[in-house]
């Protein structure tokens, strides 16, 4: 008796002990465990992200440029879908059943547990169709976003375009999950973080067919989104649309600055497209097209077209000529004769020249030989061409000129060890590299550089880095673009050049470049192009003192310099200043608008 006794206790103790360790292990599942508590909170509770309203864009008036227009996402939950009526689903979307089908199978491999974006850019039109009968279909739920909206066709470059993330997006900040949109260029890429904003999320209550019943505690437990930060450009819309205007059938770019400050005025490159076309569903589809187009319209010629100066570099090889002494105020050349230059001259004027005579001629034999001269001034050319690297680069050129242009090129500025693993060490010389003293050669420079070398020019010796970016809402721009930086050129050498720069409009291009009542300095170039007609470039600035816009145009197959690009940059000039085309000038402007350089049967 006593040892069945004892075995019973023993049975009781077994069971004492199993029970206790399912109490234990039912305490830890229920109450210090929290994940199947989130599982029975998942059945009621829905996380809806807010996305914040991206930061407005104006010009620098006060104009709209970008704004936002809502639309919707449908996202899905893969564990809670159950068995629905896929016809009625993709009627009410507008979907084939394949795409439904690839969409649900995306998801379901990125998770079961967690929403991810199966429909996207909704408009509210259809979402207001869907809205009403959503609970027909568990596991699906929507949430609104903002998508962009543009009051203009203008400045697309500039203002950039939003896209949605991709997979380094994501692994470099972790704000951004799949589905979210980005800034891809121009300013909506440079000024991200500030445009976006900070999502927020809403909890809201659902019943069993997933129909929305309301916020979750009275919202105590939302966290609001943050809307983005308003951003003022500098950019003049009246300005850049017509000089959009002036580019239409053309290819090429402008770019002017406002000298005394740095602020970007226009930003044009040419073709160029409407922003529009790469908002909402339809993006995908329009982008491909204008990739494939041969007029490349997303090329950003103003930041990544790396042209030759042609001639309107020509100043930059006088002022350094100045400045090293291998030249002076009065120095003269001859232009003709076969030892004045291997570079023959293609104007018809008299000889011998001085500076301010051959920036006015634009005389190629007076710029080889300051070329060579300044080469010349120490012990080896390959000396002679860092000193005169050196203050090229001071300029801006061949470097990143400013972070408010991510995309932009530094351009080709030319090394010794480029040179030398071409011809080999000291095997070369100004003579091997004659044609940098035109502006062509190895030479490659952006508009972007180009402009605000002439608003050195125009400031006599200095610049503010160029930015785009005048205010931002509750914040301050870069300290970078408020810091003047010094060329090392003597103020008196640029009063030389610049006389030179004035009697180029005012005399030599009175008929269709000179501005009544304005005194504009500019320099022209013709650049060669052995794939059709020659290239159309001029650079200038105005008026001569106090200016007010320095600018750079460049006109693919443009024929001279004088032939397009010089009055189309004076016609750009004259609006600017006195917002209007004198009447004596109307035909220039009509001439300009009319022409076709994109059509080859058109007389250029």
């Amino acid at each position: 008796m006593d040892i069945y006794s004892k075995r019973r206790f023993v049975v009781y103790g077994v069971f004492a002990f199993v029970v206790l360790l399912f109490l234990i292990i039912l305490f830890r599942l229920q109450i210090l465990n929290s994940t199947y508590k989130q599982y029975a909170t998942n059945n009621v509770l829905r996380e809806i992200t807010q996305y914040p309203a991206r930061g407005l864009i104006y010009d620098r008036n006060g104009k709209l440029l970008v704004y936002n227009k809502t639309a919707y996402d449908l996202l899905i939950t893969p564990r809670e879908v159950t068995a629905f009526d896929t016809t009625l689903f993709c009627n009410l979307l507008n979907i084939s059943k394949e795409d439904l089908e690839a969409g649900i199978k995306k998801a379901k491999k990125y998770s079961y547990y967690k929403p991810s974006i199966l429909i996207k850019q909704i408009s509210p039109e259809r979402f207001a169709v869907l809205k009403e009968q959503l609970y027909k279909f568990n596991g699906f739920h929507t949430q609104s976003r903002t998508l962009r909206e543009y009051s203009t066709t203008a400045a697309a470059h500039a203002l950039g375009y939003v896209g949605e993330v991709s997979g380094a997006d994501i692994k470099r900040d972790s704000y951004y999950k799949p589905g979210d949109y980005i800034g891809v260029s121009g300013i909506e890429k440079t000024y991200e973080t500030q445009l976006r904003g900070t999502k927020g999320v809403k909890m809201n209550l659902v019943d069993v067919h997933n129909r929305l019943k309301g916020s979750y505690r009275n919202g105590e437990e939302d966290v609001p989104a943050k809307i983005g930060k308003n951003i003022v450009s500098t950019l003049d819309l009246k300005l850049q649309l017509y000089a959009e205007k002036l580019f239409r059938n053309k290819r090429g770019s402008v770019v002017a600055i406002e000298p005394a400050t740095g602020e970007v005025l226009v930003f044009v490159s040419a073709p160029t497209y409407d922003p529009g076309l790469l908002v909402g569903r339809v993006r995908g589809h329009n982008y491909s097209k204008l990739l494939a187009d041969t007029l490349m319209p997303l090329f950003n010629r103003a930041l990544q077209a790396k042209y030759p100066p042609g001639s309107s570099f020509k100043p930059v090889n006088a002022l350094i000529g100045l400045q090293v002494n291998a030249i002076d105020r009065n120095t003269r050349f001859a232009c003709y004769g076969k030892a004045s230059s291997p570079i023959r001259c293609t104007h018809n004027h008299g000889s011998p020249n001085d500076v301010v005579d051959a920036i006015r001629e634009s005389c190629n034999p007076f710029l080889w030989n300051t070329f060579k001269s300044i080469l010349g001034k120490y012990k080896t050319s390959a000396e002679g061409f860092n000193v005169w690297r050196k203050y090229v680069a001071s300029f801006g050129i061949g470097q990143h000129l400013s972070s408010d242009f991510a995309n932009g090129l530094k351009g080709d500025l030319p090394t010794e060890k480029q040179y030398n693993k071409i011809y080999g060490r000291g095997h070369w010389n100004a003579l091997t590299v004659r044609s940098l003293a035109i502006g062509q050669g190895e030479l490659g420079v952006t508009p972007l550089q180009m402009a605000n070398y002439g608003a050195v020019i125009a400031n006599r010796g200095f610049y503010y880095t160029p930015h785009i970016v005048k205010e931002i809402e509750n914040d301050t721009i870069s300290r970078e673009f408020k810091t003047k930086r010094e060329v090392p050129i003597e103020k008196k050498h640029f009063e030389t050049v610049i006389i030179g720069m004035s009697q180029s409009v005012q005399r030599n291009l009175a008929a269709t470049v000179k501005i009544p009542e304005i005194e504009m300095c500019g320099k022209t170039g013709t650049v060669q192009n052995n794939q059709g007609a020659d290239h159309s470039v001029f650079v200038a600035f105005a008026p001569r003192e106090n200016p007010k816009i320095a600018l750079f145009v460049y006109v693919e197959n443009g024929v001279w310099g004088s032939r397009y690009a010089a009055p189309m940059a004076s016609l750009i000039v004259e609006k600017y200043l006195t917002d209007s085309i004198s009447e004596r000038r109307k035909w220039i402007e009509k001439k300009m608008l009319d022409a076709n350089l994109l059509d080859p049967n058109q007389k250029k």
